[in-house]
This record gives structure tokens, sequence and C-alpha cells, in this order.
């Protein structure tokens, strides 16, 4: 399964923590029930756009890996949890709105791997979305 999460609104602080990025990367595998094989890796980036700019890190886990990329300037995250195994995807979602106080989350999930290997299969799974605003979620 590969869960993907941008967050919208979010505080352009919180954003440029690297500290609170590697923090969600350290606890993140533990929680959903994965096992975490290296320390979080976190780097600030600042490119030749200067709303571009943020902090971006990963974690490697046994199953596959995780990510975040913040866009401070924009007040605007995404993460991406990829893993060979299913895990609480509700778990995964909630930790990231309260890890990063986002109010404003649209989420997709992607089915993966050897079980889609036919198109009827793989376009069939591949893509569900989810746009939650504050107080509650819509599916689209």
């Amino acid at each position: 399964m590969h869960l993907a999460v941008d967050a919208y609104g979010l505080d352009p602080a919180t954003l440029a923590d690297e500290e609170l990025v590697a923090a969600f990367l350290d606890s993140c595998p533990g929680t959903i029930g994965m096992t975490k094989i290296i320390d979080p890796q976190v780097y600030t980036y600042r490119g030749t756009e200067p709303r571009d700019w943020g902090v971006s890190g990963f974690v490697l886990i046994a199953e596959s890996h995780i990510s975040v990329h913040t866009f401070p300037e924009r007040g605007y995250l995404n993460v991406d949890i990829f893993s060979c195994r299913d895990f609480d995807r509700g778990r995964a979602e909630a930790g990231i709105r309260d890890h990063f106080g986002a109010e404003q989350t649209r989420v997709w999930v992607m089915d993966r791997g050897i079980d889609h290997d036919s198109p009827r299969k793989l376009y069939g799974a591949m893509v569900r979305e989810r746009v939650n605003l504050i107080g509650g979620g819509e599916d689209a």
C-alpha cells in the first residue's frame, strides 16, 4: 500500500522545523507497526525559487520507506508511506494531522505490488482519494 497525504494551511514555523520532521519520521514506523532500519535523514533545501524551500526527510523501514517534504512559504506538506504490508491508514493519517497540526488534508491510497498484475486489477485498485476538511471527511 502507498499512502500519500497532502496537508494545507499549516504554520510556516512548524514546516521549517527539522527536529519536528525528524521526530515524526522517528515515531511513525512504530505507530503503524513497521520496522525502522535506519535513523531518519532530514535536510533543509533552498533552491532557486524562494517559495520552494523546505525540509525534506525520509526513514527506511524494513517494509519500504516513509518520506516528508515541507514547503513553509506555501503552508504545504506532503507525506508518503509506502509499505509492502498493510497498515492502519486511519492511524497513519491521524498521526500526520496531529503531529503537524493539519486541519485540511487530501489523501490518496494506491494499491501496488504483484497482486495487481493485470491491467484490470491494477486500474481498479490503483488510486482511491479522500479529502479531509476541518470537522470531517468526504470520499471522492
